[in-house]
């Protein structure tokens, strides 16, 4: 997920993102993430969100996670495309062979 994470840091803040959750910050652990979205709604500022230093370095980690989530889809899309154009050419293939050899008999 990159190298400014911490081991398993990436793994965890891609399942929050799998499940479609907030990716908790520091102070927030404990918490679900529709308390935390309560409490900001109902006005609380919560302490991982007052820093700007921090911020910015949750907002690259998160980019991150997200990055490869993207190059990931990115790639199985290019896979399923190349098989799909792969087996189109070898049914022509196929098909090419199989008339040359009718007309042979």
């Amino acid at each position: 997920y990159g190298h400014a994470l911490l081991p398993g840091e990436g793994a965890a803040m891609a399942a929050y993102i799998a499940e479609g959750k907030r990716i908790p910050r520091r102070g927030e652990i404990g918490l679900e993430s529709n308390e935390i979205e309560q409490f900001e709604n109902m006005g609380y500022v919560m302490s991982g969100s007052r820093h700007r230093r921090m911020e910015a370095v949750r907002l690259r980690k998160e980019n991150q996670i997200y990055s490869a989530d993207e190059k990931r889809a990115l790639a199985n899309f290019n896979h399923e495309e190349r098989a799909k154009r792969e087996t189109k050419i070898l049914s022509q293939f196929r098909e090419m062979v199989s008339r040359k050899t009718q007309n042979q008999d």
